[in-house]
């Protein structure tokens, strides 16, 4: 399915190199101011362009197409439309010649053929955008709260004096980088989060999963406490509103929100478009070939990451917050 929420559900649609992108958004309370311009601060986040970012380069601005009203949103489906315009599928002329660490083999098999494999087509990194257009929504659903998402790793490194160096190198040598995303979510209360199979961190992981390239995600000290001993990861508790001396948990007990600040971080991999020729299988022929993958490409795609890292933690939050309002 293309769709995620309870209370608040977002469904994506689209592709790289079709019409555009869109998305609609269910259970977005009536009355809500919004407009065009609001989008515009995440979405300039998102945008290519910058060294060691994709020179693709789409306007990406917003049309609304229902659930809108003289500047409030209606209470019915929010839905919005992103044109593609800076598009190039000359560049991926030979399908059936799969891009290693790519969704060309997987989707063909899923879809026997039928999808559009175009830049990656419904797999590719600019469904994202979606993603960065749902959380500037969810975001206004979430008084009090103040999200804040860096890049804290790249290729490895973690001195970020040194971040551009690594990506320069990478792209010296025509390869890519990986990176780490943290985000951070202060002024969360206490008691967001459902029993077991809904519970905070379900939630928030499920949906950075769903970003492309994203493949590890931790909260609070995550892989590092499985090295400690109980006596060194517990957070003691100071006093009733449940402040803790440290945070190695990230602010979630149970699957619970604690009221403490909210740290969760997603590990993204290398851009698999590389400029370095590649042996990899052509379906076509039934051999093992060379293939240089041409197009525009992130050296980096941890830089335009962390808005939808940050997006997608939000959107989480506002159907956790929602589904707790309604439940008695």
């Amino acid at each position: 399915m293309n769709s995620f929420g309870h209370d608040f559900r977002i469904a994506v649609w689209g592709e790289s190199h079709g019409e555009g992108i869109g998305l609609t958004l269910d259970g977005v309370p009536a009355g809500m101011p919004l407009a065009v311009e609001d989008f515009a601060a995440d979405l300039a986040r998102r945008r290519g362009g910058a060294p060691g970012t994709t020179p693709r380069r789409e306007e990406d601005i917003p049309r609304i197409l229902s659930g809108l009203f003289r500047g409030h949103t209606t209470g019915a489906p929010l839905t919005l439309f992103f044109a593609n315009g800076n598009t190039r599928p000359e560049d991926y002329p030979a399908p059936l010649h799969f891009r290693p660490s790519h969704a060309d083999r997987t989707a063909r098999i899923k879809y026997g053929g039928f999808n559009d494999p175009r830049g990656g087509g419904a797999f590719s990194g600019r469904l994202t955008v979606a993603l960065v257009a749902a959380g500037t929504v969810a975001k206004k659903l979430l008084p009090g709260i103040s999200l804040q998402s860096r890049l804290t790793a790249v290729g490895g490194c973690t001195e970020p004096q040194r971040f551009e160096e690594t990506i320069r190198r990478a792209i010296e040598e025509r390869d890519s980088a990986g990176g780490v995303v943290e985000c951070r979510a202060s002024g969360v209360p206490a008691g967001l989060g459902e029993p077991f199979f809904d519970s905070a961190e379900s939630l928030i992981a499920h949906l950075l999963f769903a970003i492309p390239a994203v493949k590890g995600v931790e909260f609070g000290d995550g892989f590092a406490a499985a090295a400690r001993t109980g006596s060194r990861n517990n957070d003691p508790i100071l006093d009733a509103a449940g402040r803790t001396a440290t945070n190695h948990d990230g602010g979630i007990n149970g699957g619970i929100t604690n009221g403490n600040e909210l740290v969760v971080r997603a590990a993204v991999k290398p851009t698999p478009s590389i400029g370095l020729p590649q042996t990899t299988f052509n379906a076509a022929t039934g051999r093992c070939e060379e293939l240089a993958i041409g197009g525009r490409h992130d050296a980096c795609i941890a830089l335009r990451a962390a808005v939808v890292v940050e997006a997608a933690v939000a959107i989480a939050l506002a159907d956790l917050t929602l589904t707790a309002h309604r439940l008695p």
